[in-house]
């Protein structure tokens, strides 16, 4: 009877010392396991502001340079691609197939004289076709009067395709030196700091500094962009008057060819 009490005993014994070495283990895992989430957790927001995407940083840079000249610089960017976007379209527009408008003008007044001629004008949209127009229409007073109206009414197209070009270029000026003069202000505001508080300490401008350096760059950035959208709506307008001058001694040519 003795030895089975004992038995018991010794059972329970290491029964509850087996239960509390499992449940110190389960324990210890659960540490483990939540001291590697918790680096992984750490880890992961180490490395969240590193995969912030270049329009974010954008966003922020432009917030942190404040409202005052930024929102200045900003409505510089929307107003010159507003412009420039509407220049595009009607410079698109504009283009004109010059070698097949004169071979359809060049048929139609051998078919049907200058009426016929002109007609193709009217269904052909460009400004060549317009100028085109104007010296069919002075063609009966004589090639010298039609050569005349071709070089006024070119003129008056010319002007039609460079309307509102001086306003981007304007911009492309004005962005840039908005974004000098936050510069300058921030710097004198950094100064102020400086002189209020009697002593130069780096936490005292270095925000400010910032700030107005902030401001230079967006400006750069808007002009950067405006020039380029600039740029490519001067060649398209040139490339457009030299069809319009090709054009029209074409049409003179014509003109005389068809008197005799």
């Amino acid at each position: 009877m003795k030895k089975i009490l004992t038995l018991s005993v010794l059972c329970s014994f290491f029964l509850l010392i087996g239960q509390v070495s499992f449940a110190s283990f389960v324990q210890d895992q659960e540490t483990v396991e939540a001291t590697e989430s918790m680096q992984e957790m750490e880890q992961t927001v180490a490395e969240e502001p590193q995969s912030v995407g270049f329009t974010q940083e954008l966003k922020n840079r432009f917030i942190e340079g404040g409202p005052g000249f930024m929102g200045i610089v900003l409505a510089c960017l929307i107003l010159g691609l507003a412009i420039a976007i509407e220049r595009i379209i009607y410079l698109n527009f504009a283009t004109t197939n010059t070698d097949k408008l004169t071979s359809d003008v060049e048929e139609a007044l051998k078919s049907g004289g200058v009426n016929a001629a002109k007609e193709v004008c009217k269904n052909t949209p460009g400004p060549v076709a317009s100028i085109f127009f104007q010296g069919l229409d002075r063609a009966g007073e004589g090639v010298e009067s039609a050569e005349k109206a071709v070089v006024a009414y070119g003129g008056v197209q010319m002007g039609q395709l460079e309307k509102n070009v001086s306003w981007i270029s304007l911009f492309i000026a004005l962005a840039p030196m908005l974004g000098f003069m936050g510069t300058v202000i921030g710097m004198i505001q950094a100064f102020d700091k400086i002189q209020a508080a009697g002593d130069m300490q780096p936490s005292l401008v270095a925000g400010g500094i910032k700030v107005a350096l902030l401001t230079t760059v967006f400006g750069l950035i808007v002009a950067i962009i405006l020039q380029i959208f600039y740029n490519y709506i001067v060649s398209k307008i040139d490339s457009i008057v030299n069809d319009m001058e090709d054009a029209s001694i074409t049409l003179i040519d014509i003109l005389v060819s068809h008197k005799k």
